[in-house]
């Protein structure tokens, strides 16, 4: 039977700074502009998870989206939303900056054991702003 991609939505607000220690305060706000502000900045950001399955042949789901809201929600949202990423969140590493594309890494990386075994993680989209998103589908 053929595979189907499910997508669901969740939204978190987050703040952020990316700058670099090693460089002067007039190479970091050269390279990362707004993002380098020392009052920090942030986001509204728009997070899609898409799961691949086989419609159950009696329920016709790929998955539950109810209990993928749910597993979004417990897993990711509820740690990052209101946060300061720099400050609040441990899956940063110290020195790792929380750009968009390193957040869709780290998000796929704890939402995947969550997942039950009939589906397979296909993708992370986070959207930053309206013209910027990231997607990542794995290793």
């Amino acid at each position: 039977m053929a595979k189907v991609f499910l997508t669901r939505l969740e939204k978190f607000n987050a703040a952020h700074k990316l700058w670099i220690q090693q460089w002067s305060e007039e190479e970091n706000i050269a390279y990362f502009g707004k993002c380098a502000n020392k009052n920090w900045h942030g986001h509204n950001y728009s997070l899609y998870v898409t799961v691949k399955g086989t419609p159950d042949p009696i329920v016709g789901f790929v998955m539950d989206v109810k209990k993928l809201s749910v597993i979004m929600k417990e897993v990711i949202i509820e740690k990052l939303d209101h946060t300061n990423l720099n400050l609040d969140v441990d899956w940063l590493t110290e020195g790792m900056q929380p750009t968009t594309e390193n957040m869709a890494i780290l998000i796929w990386n704890h939402l995947k054991p969550h997942l039950p075994a009939h589906v397979e993680l296909h993708c992370v989209k986070l959207q930053e702003t309206d013209a910027i998103y990231v997607e990542y589908f794995g290793d």
